[in-house]
């Protein structure tokens, strides 16, 4: 990373809003109920009174309360990314992989949804069976590859979702790490970015957090994928079987479906996921329950992502550990002359940026490069 910087890093500890004080339990606590009543609406007995997001959203001429959503997710963006740059932008890297963050965000994942069923003449609602966002893939977006949501959208529209899924994804994550999505486009990931980047610090290093973070983030992944196996299978056979169409895709019984929504994408993702932002650092969900970082993240380790560090110039300063808001303990690496590619990695090059000794660097490169030959630097996939 060009132009090494330190900015802010002495204030980290002393601002009690970033260090699990009061300031940062009621903040917590604020983002909590607004998740719970956003998900949780129709089952709160909210629905017409002052606490209902369909009314704030009405109130404000918009659609519905997921638009409302995808509004107040960008105004926390866009403030969260100048919050950032002002302490973090000295670096072109940051600077480009925000900006980026934000017009994803901005344009893909909230104006074009907004603004897409005014192209079409006639009742929209015949036409788009729910608003689509080009921003989200298969299987964070856990629904885009179902049959019927693939049905209800242009064929266009279900090209880019099978492909993005199933082709662009994996070979972008086996030349360009999980970063190319985690970092760079992903609405979650740019919210921990920029809203989430104060509490960055906050995240476990700790061997017992790695361990729940492997256990539970591929049993999410696999039961993504298998809930989408589940799906089509019901699609195949649910209009002859009642009963296993009830218990897989609705009905009047409890069904995987309702459960894998309720479960991964309200409470993980959502409640829990940025709810404890201040308490524990703004990546719980990529680091412990996301289905795409975990898939990608296994394309990244067979890949040519990794970071690299310069043999014997490391301090032990502990700024890139701890920085590192997927906790990873990257100064150990670094004291080891150890160039490392980690699943969990997203990339976000805060380990290179705040080095006061520019030890380490993101590279995209075959592993068997003339420089490693003559070094002799050894690299370490975990």
């Amino acid at each position: 990373m060009e132009l090494q910087g330190q900015n802010g890093l002495l204030a980290t500890f002393r601002e009690p809003w970033r260090t699990r004080g009061g300031v940062a339990y009621a903040v917590a606590g604020a983002l909590i109920g607004f998740y719970t009543l956003l998900y949780f609406r129709d089952h709160l007995g909210v629905a017409g009174g002052a606490l209902d997001p369909e009314a704030w959203a009405a109130a404000l001429g918009l659609r519905s309360r997921w638009l409302l959503y995808g509004a107040l997710y960008s105004l926390a963006m866009i403030g969260g990314a100048a919050y950032y740059l002002r302490r973090h932008g000295n670096a072109r890297y940051n600077r480009w992989r925000i900006g980026v963050n934000v017009g994803v965000q901005v344009v893909l994942a909230f104006t074009l949804p907004l603004v897409m069923p005014y192209f079409f003449t006639g009742d929209p609602g015949q036409f788009w069976k729910y608003e689509y966002y080009f921003s989200y893939f298969w299987p964070l977006d856990w629904y885009k590859l179902h049959p019927g949501s693939l049905q209800n959208v242009p064929v266009v529209f279900a090209i880019y979702s099978i492909v993005g899924a199933l082709v662009a994804a994996p070979l972008l994550a086996y030349f360009y790490g999980k970063r190319w999505y985690c970092s760079w486009v992903c609405g979650c990931g740019g919210l921990a970015n920029t809203f989430g980047d104060p509490w960055r610090h906050l995240t476990s290093t700790s061997t017992r957090s790695w361990r729940f973070e492997k256990r539970a983030v591929h049993t999410i992944m696999f039961l993504a994928i298998a809930s989408t196996l589940l799906l089509f299978l019901d699609h195949l056979v649910g209009d002859r079987n009642a009963t296993f169409h009830r218990l897989i895709d609705g009905g009047q019984w409890w069904s995987m479906k309702s459960l894998y929504g309720y479960v991964v994408g309200a409470i993980l993702a959502g409640v829990i996921g940025t709810g404890l932002y201040p308490l524990l650092g703004p990546r719980v969900w990529c680091r412990n329950f996301c289905p795409m970082a975990a898939l990608l993240g296994l394309f990244q380790k067979l890949g040519r992502f990794r970071i690299t560090v310069k043999p014997d110039m490391c301090i032990s300063c502990g700024n890139c550990t701890t920085y590192c808001e997927m906790g990873i303990d990257v100064r150990s690496y670094a004291q080891s002359n150890e160039s490392f590619t980690r699943a969990a990695c997203v990339g976000c090059g805060m380990c290179a940026h705040v080095c006061p000794r520019g030890v380490l660097k993101l590279e995209n490169a075959p592993k068997l490069q003339a420089d490693k030959k003559r070094t002799g630097l050894p690299v370490v996939n975990l």
